[in-house]
C-alpha cells in the first residue's frame, strides 16, 4: 500500500511539471462580441469540405461564428488547393479558418483556437507564410474538430482573400508561401528542430533579406548560413539547400519584407517571450532542470522496487 501511495504522488508531480509547458503553447480565442466592423466588412469563415455537418457546427462554435448574419461563409475544396497553389486534387480539406479584416497598421495576427488539434503548424508558421503571401491587417483564427496537420487552413485563408472579385493575392507569392509552410513543418518533423526555433529562423532570415537586399543566390546562401550559425541550428546539406532555394524564390519574385519589418520583429519577440515564459529566460538551465527532475523520479521509482 505504501508503494502504491508513493506511485500516485509521483504521477501527480509529473503532471504538475508538464502542465505549465502545455499551457504556454495554447492559442487564444477572440471573445469580444462587437458586431460587424462596418469599415472592413463581415468576417469570412472558410470551412474544410471534408468536414461533416456536425463537424462544421463544431468549428463554427470554436470560431464564434454561429450567427449566419454576422459572417460570410465559404467552403474550401481540393479544387481551390489546385487553383491557388497547384496542390493535389485528391487532398482532404479539414482545417478551417475565420478571417477578420482590420485597419491599417494592425498587421497579421494568428490564433489557433484549439492547438491540440493542429499538430504541425504553429501561429508563427501561419503568420510567416501569410506575410510571404501578401496578407496584411487581419486577425486569422484557425480551428479543426479533429487532429490534422493544419496545412489546408492556409488555402482557406487564400480563398477568403480572393472571393467576390475583391482583393487578389499574387499567385506566385501564394505558392512560395505554401512551400515555406511545407519547409517549416519538414524541418520540425524530419530534422527534429523545435517549432519555435524554425519560426525564429525563417523570420530572422527574412529580416536580413530586408536589410541586405541580396543580389545573388550566393548572397542568400550566406544569409541562411549566418542565421543558422547565430541560432546554433545544425542542418544537413540537403536541408540547407532546401532553405536556400526557398528564399531564392522569394528574392526572384521581389517580395519586399522591408514593408513588414515591424511585423517580423513582433513574431521574433513573441517567440522569445513564449520561451522566456516557460524558462524564466534561462533556456539551458530550464531544460537541465527538467532532465534532473525526471532523472530523480526514475531513481525514486527504482528505489520503490528495491
Amino acid at each position: 500500500m505504501k508503494k502504491l501511495i508513493w506511485m500516485l504522488v509521483l504521477t501527480a508531480l509529473i503532471g504538475l511539471a508538464i502542465v505549465p509547458v502545455a499551457f504556454a503553447s495554447e492559442g487564444n480565442t477572440n471573445t469580444d462580441d462587437v458586431g460587424i466592423d462596418e469599415r472592413n466588412g463581415k468576417p469570412k469563415v472558410v470551412l474544410g469540405e471534408a468536414l461533416s455537418e456536425e463537424q462544421k457546427d463544431k468549428v463554427r462554435s470554436l470560431l464564434k461564428a454561429t450567427d449566419p448574419d454576422q459572417v460570410e461563409e465559404y467552403i474550401v475544396t481540393a479544387e481551390d488547393l489546385v487553383n491557388f497553389i497547384g496542390g493535389d486534387p485528391s487532398s482532404n480539406m479539414y482545417s478551417s479558418a475565420k478571417i477578420t479584416r482590420k485597419n491599417e497598421g494592425y498587421g497579421v495576427v494568428v490564433n489557433i483556437v484549439n492547438p491540440e488539434n493542429i499538430t504541425q503548424v504553429t501561429n508563427e508558421m501561419y503568420a510567416n507564410a501569410l506575410l510571404t503571401a501578401g496578407v496584411e491587417n487581419a486577425l486569422i483564427e484557425v480551428a479543426s474538430p479533429l487532429k490534422v496537420s493544419g496545412h489546408s487552413a492556409l488555402t482557406g485563408i487564400y480563398k477568403a482573400f480572393n472571393v467576390d472579385g475583391g482583393e487578389q493575392l499574387d499567385q506566385e507569392r501564394m505558392e512560395v508561401a505554401n512551400e515555406e509552410l511545407d519547409v517549416a513543418t519538414d524541418l520540425t518533423e524530419q530534422s527534429g528542430i523545435e517549432k519555435e526555433k524554425v519560426s525564429q529562423l525563417l523570420t530572422e532570415i527574412k529580416q536580413e533579406i530586408a536589410d541586405q537586399n541580396p543580389a545573388t543566390k550566393e548572397d542568400v546562401e550566406r544569409i541562411v548560413s549566418e542565421q543558422l550559425e547565430k541560432l546554433n541550428i545544425e542542418l544537413s546539406p540537403e536541408d540547407r539547400e532546401m532553405l536556400t532555394n526557398l528564399f531564392e524564390k522569394m528574392r526572384n519574385i521581389n517580395i519586399d519584407f522591408g514593408k513588414v519589418t515591424d511585423q517580423l520583429d513582433s513574431i521574433v519577440s513573441d517567440l522569445k517571450g513564449k520561451l522566456d515564459e516557460v524558462t524564466g529566460g534561462d533556456t539551458e538551465g530550464f531544460w537541465q532542470s527538467v532532465k534532473d527532475f525526471f532523472k530523480n523520479i526514475v531513481d525514486g521509482i527504482r528505489g520503490l522496487f528495491n
